[in-house]
């Protein structure tokens, strides 16, 4: 093995120790010695490998990512063009998607969005994130086209079709994370006096897209 294999194969075991430690113990636990300790490695490790601990964290962040966009059939090309009915049919899945996800991996989940934690860590993270946005707002597109036509200005609000896709998806976006998050600190049953998801996600979608005729 050269040292470069050698280099590459410890930081995935440092990323790999640090996934299943936020699995088992949550974001608190990411500190640079636990996550060594984990990788049964010294304690100065991670610094060998990672230039700054936000760099680490931002790679097991990158892992997460890597794992939703797979979860959400991201990986596939996209389709050259999508019908409203199917684009309305393929955000409900992937909305469902990400909320299943939240629930099954609430440390990722977090850690993913938690850019005070992850600030300073470079572009890549933001590469790995973009695609789920960027497949969000085709989607939107194809249901409500830009306003102006296509080449229309991406944050300018159009004269009669209102927000462009992109704000459109930013907004059902927060939503979605809103409603993940809410659910997870139990204050949905405090608001909605039960923990289901759906009459809310149906009123979000509905809200953002317009009522879905089928």
């Amino acid at each position: 093995m050269t040292a470069q294999d050698k280099s590459v194969g410890l930081r995935a075991r440092l990323v790999a120790a640090g996934v299943e430690l936020l699995a088992l113990e949550g974001v608190h636990a990411l500190t640079l010695r636990e996550i060594a300790r984990q990788a049964g490695v010294s304690h100065g490790a991670p610094r060998r490998y990672f230039a700054t601990h936000a760099e680490l964290l931002a790679a097991i962040a990158g892992h997460g990512f890597g794992q939703l966009s797979t979860a959400l059939g991201l990986d596939a090309p996209p389709p050259g063009s999508v019908s409203a009915a199917a684009a309305r049919h393929r955000l409900d899945e992937l909305a469902r998607g990400y909320l299943a996800f939240a629930a099954e991996q609430p440390g990722m989940f977090e850690l993913m969005f938690r850019h005070d934690v992850l600030e300073g860590s470079g572009a890549e993270l933001r590469r790995t994130s973009l695609p789920l946005f960027e497949a969000v707002t085709r989607l939107v597109a194809a249901i409500r086209p830009p306003a102006g036509g296509p080449d229309g200005d991406p944050g300018r609000e159009g004269a009669g079709d209102g927000p462009q896709p992109t704000v459109v998806a930013a907004a059902l976006w927060a939503n979605l994370h809103g409603l993940a998050q809410l659910r997870a600190w139990g204050s949905l049953r405090l608001a909605t006096g039960g923990d289901s998801v759906e009459p809310l996600l149906r009123a979000a979608l509905d809200a953002h897209l317009g009522r879905d005729a089928g």
